[in-house]
Order: structure tokens, then C-alpha cells, then sequence
């Protein structure tokens, strides 16, 4: 059998929907044959749970074939194997309902068939609440623990990506929490990885001028080749940090110059012009290294 695991994501949400849609259609034809109008709901309930009972099936097998990767990652184990049984029960729960559908659209007795009904329609709702719940371990095992989530594919890539992610928001909260060398080391360790990302290198830039006060070291990350973003937000970000940088080295011409150039793309710039209003103010010289 093929690996279906890359398409759990896509297969999931097919189950999720005709098994919901499907329910409500049920409980629809079983008011329509108590007096109500909703005749097209029977045949559409039918085929939706049938549906729906294959892509439960298809679902299962694919996670089942997605949780391998998912499960090497430590601390996983536990929150895939919850995932992995309340996928199992909404799979089984499926399977009876079609096969009670099935059942009622063989019998040529209405009365017995309407039972039938009755009780798909009632397990279809415990279905429903067990696919919600399958749902929110799910989506806890993604979200929560990065299950599949850069690893899936294999793709060198992909794991970058997820390293990357991690030590932006490792850093982040790093800082909130007042650990700002932690965060700076962070910082550096994605520069190291990322030479050629400009919004990489411009954020460990940052850090290394403010946390670890080594303007030295931020020129070096921000005079790196191909660091000049395409974004204006993040172009006027590294020239600003530049100069922030020469100016702590004394550096004050250089730093002059940058910013001169930096108001020739961003003429109308409050800050900027304020900024070099006290320049002019200062007198320019600069150390002598």
C-alpha cells in the first residue's frame, strides 16, 4: 500500500465535513417523515455518510502511515498515541454508520428502516463530538509539539525552516522573559545557519548592538553580502541599526553618511529627519581606530 501519510492533512478535513454535513442531513429526512419539507435530505444524507464512512477509512490509514516520523521526535509519543486512538474510534464509529445506512437503504420494510435511521442518525452525533475531539489532538500534536510539522516531508528545507521558526520564537519569549544573552545567543546561532537571510542577520544584528552591546559585531553581521533586504521596512531597520552601530564605535561621519542616504529613499520620515537634526547639532569627528 502506498504511504498515504502526506495526505492526511488533506484527507482529514474531507472526513471531517461529510461526516458533520452528513449527520445534519439525517436528522433533517427523519423530520421530514415526521411532517417536514425536507425531502432531498434522506438520499443526500445517505450519500454524504457514505462518503464520509470512506474517507474515515482513508484517514486512518494515512495517519497511521504519518505518525512515523511524527513519533521520533521526543516528547510526541504520548500526544500521537491519544490522536492515533481517538482517530481509530471516529474511523470504527464511521464504519458501523455506513453500514447502517447501507442496511436501511436495503429493507423494503419503512418502519424497521426508519429505526435504523434513528440510530445511525444517533451515532452519527457521537461521531461528530468523537471527530471534534480526534480534531483538537490533532491539532495540539501540529501546533503544540511541531508533529509533522518541517519533518514530514524529509525535505532539508522544510527542516530549516522549523529550526529557523524555533529560534525566532525561542528568542522571543527569551526576551520577554528578561533572558536577553540567552536570546542574543539564539540570534547568533541563526545567523550562523542563515548567512544569506537578511531579516536573520538584521535581527541578530539587533540583538548583538543591544543585548550583548557589540557594535562591532553588528556591522560584521549587517555588512554581510546580500543582506540588503528587498522589504523598505526592513531596509530602513538595517540602516538605521548601522548607524546606531558606527555611532556607538564614535564613528559619527560614517554614521551621517548612512543616514543622509537612508532620507534620500525616505525623504518624508519623521524619525529620521529628527534624527539628523541632532547630528547637525553634534560635532563630526571620528575616532581613530
Amino acid at each position: 500500500m502506498p504511504d498515504l501519510g502526506f495526505y492526511h492533512p488533506i484527507v482529514i478535513h474531507f472526513a471531517i465535513g461529510l461526516l458533520a454535513v452528513g449527520v445534519l442531513f439525517r436528522w433533517m429526512s427523519l423530520v421530514s417523515l415526521m411532517g417536514g419539507r425536507a425531502a432531498f435530505a434522506g438520499p443526500a444524507a445517505a450519500s454524504l455518510l457514505l462518503l464520509a464512512t470512506v474517507a474515515a477509512l482513508v484517514a486512518a490509514q494515512s495517519g497511521e502511515d504519518a505518525h512515523v516520523a511524527v513519533e521520533a521526535v521526543p516528547g510526541t509519543a504520548g500526544a500521537v498515541r491519544a490522536h492515533q486512538q481517538w482517530g481509530e474510534r471516529t474511523r470504527n464509529l464511521a464504519f458501523v454508520i455506513g453500514g447502517l445506512e447501507l442496511l436501511a437503504l436495503a429493507l423494503r420494510d419503512r418502519a424497521h428502516a426508519r429505526r435504523i435511521l434513528f440510530a445511525s442518525a444517533g451515532l452519527g452525533v457521537v461521531a461528530v463530538l468523537s471527530v471534534l475531539q480526534t480534531g483538537k489532538l490533532g491539532g495540539e500534536l501540529v501546533y503544540a509539539h511541531a508533529g509533522g510539522v518541517g519533518i514530514r516531508s524529509g525535505d532539508p528545507e522544510d527542516v530549516a525552516r522549523l529550526l529557523l521558526a524555533g529560534l525566532f520564537e525561542q528568542a522571543d519569549l527569551d526576551e520577554k522573559a528578561g533572558r536577553a544573552g540567552d536570546a542574543a545567543s539564539l540570534l547568533e546561532i541563526a545567523a550562523q545557519r542563515f548567512p544569506a537571510d537578511p531579516t536573520v542577520q538584521v535581527r541578530a544584528a539587533e540583538a548583538l548592538l543591544e543585548d550583548r552591546h557589540d557594535p562591532a559585531g553588528a556591522l560584521e553581521l549587517l555588512a554581510r553580502p546580500g543582506t540588503t533586504p528587498d522589504e523598505p521596512p526592513l531596509r530602513f531597520r538595517r540602516a538605521w541599526l548601522t548607524a546606531d552601530a558606527l555611532d556607538a564605535l564614535e564613528r559619527h561621519v560614517e554614521a551621517r553618511i548612512v543616514l543622509e542616504r537612508l532620507q534620500t529613499e525616505f525623504p518624508e520620515n519623521t524619525r529620521l529627519r529628527g534624527r539628523l537634526a541632532r547630528a547637525d547639532a553634534r560635532p563630526l569627528t571620528d575616532s581613530q581606530p
